[in-house]
């Protein structure tokens, strides 16, 4: 099969398959059924499901940790099977688990992890790598004297070392307190300014919302969509609107408004479509039904609505 590469796209993968042999007398696993994707170049693309959704196998496969049963991919335009060389070049992978090596210093790992990717003594940039991410005062400390914080962006730094331009980070905030989440994000993002590609896998959605141009989901090994975040969001067709009455609401004042509900903090909330429903529409019934309206306002679907519509919502 013959990767059908966009001239835009980071990373194109055409029908992978991923199968795992089952054990003696059961059914083989599918992990991954036949995935098509495109991350368009220079984009932070979050790449979003539960778990166990096949995330991961992905991008292993894509790092060529675990080989694919099916499909063809390519990354930065080189094929992984054709050249692997220069595609496993063009990608850094910051792993979920924190594995790092406790005898090492931070500067040693960076120049051994360099070393593996053949990058020569001269055009090296291990101390402007460290100094990047935070960790310059630490270059000389042993790994294992690093607080959880500064070992994840020891990993982002060590994925970093040959210069790639695709960043995939797996998870890369579990774990670490807001503090150095922010940290860290405001230091890969530093490097998606330089025009790295950023692909994020995360379960913390308002992370996703707020740093992702573009999303992906993937349910059950399949991707269910791929669009920009603010279409993504818009296509669910759903809002709220909160409404503070002047009085408070009593038993049965909401009768003759389906859908509608008062909340422990005094506010009647409406669910909506708005491609079917107004807001004028709203207030009207709620002027119907007596109730004068203090304030008001309307709350929007987020990602994370999306995300359980298009994810635990299909499996009803």
């Amino acid at each position: 099969m013959i990767v059908s590469i966009s001239p835009d796209a980071a990373i194109s993968a055409r029908g992978i398959v991923k199968r795992y042999k089952g054990a003696k007398g059961q059914e083989d696993k599918v992990a991954l059924k036949g995935i098509d994707l495109d991350v368009p170049r220079g984009s932070v693309f979050g790449l979003l499901g539960p778990n166990g959704a096949g995330k991961s196998t992905f991008i292993n496969i894509l790092a060529g940790l675990v080989n694919k049963t099916e499909g063809s991919a390519s990354i930065w335009g080189f094929d992984i099977d054709k050249n692997p060389r220069q595609a496993r070049a063009s990608i850094g992978v910051v792993p979920q688990e924190l594995s790092t090596d406790v005898f090492f210093t931070p500067k040693e790992a960076l120049e051994i992890q360099a070393g593996l990717y053949g990058v020569p003594k001269e055009k090296r940039r291990t101390m402007a790598i460290l100094e990047s991410l935070g960790l310059l005062d630490k270059a000389d400390a042993y790994v294992r004297q690093l607080s959880g914080g500064m070992k994840r962006r020891l990993l982002v730094a060590k994925a970093m070392v040959h210069d790639p331009p695709v960043l995939i980070l797996d998870e890369p905030t579990a774990g670490v307190d807001i503090e150095l989440r922010r940290q860290l994000w405001d230091q890969v993002m530093h490097l998606h300014e330089r025009g790295v590609t950023v692909i994020l896998t995360t379960h913390y959605l308002e992370e996703a919302q707020e740093l992702c141009d573009t999303i992906g989901i993937i349910h059950r090994g399949e991707v269910v969509t791929v669009k920009p975040k603010n279409e993504l969001i818009a296509s669910l067709d759903r809002k709220t609107l909160m409404v503070t009455p002047e009085a408070e609401m009593q038993p049965g004042d909401l009768a003759s408004l389906p859908g509608a509900q008062v909340k422990a903090d005094g506010n009647i909330y409406i669910d909506y479509r708005p491609s079917e429903t107004r807001v004028a529409d709203l207030l009207s019934g709620l002027n119907s039904a007596g109730i004068s309206v203090r304030d008001l306002s309307t709350v929007e679907a987020d990602l994370e609505d999306v995300f359980l519509e298009m994810t635990y919502g299909s499996d009803g």
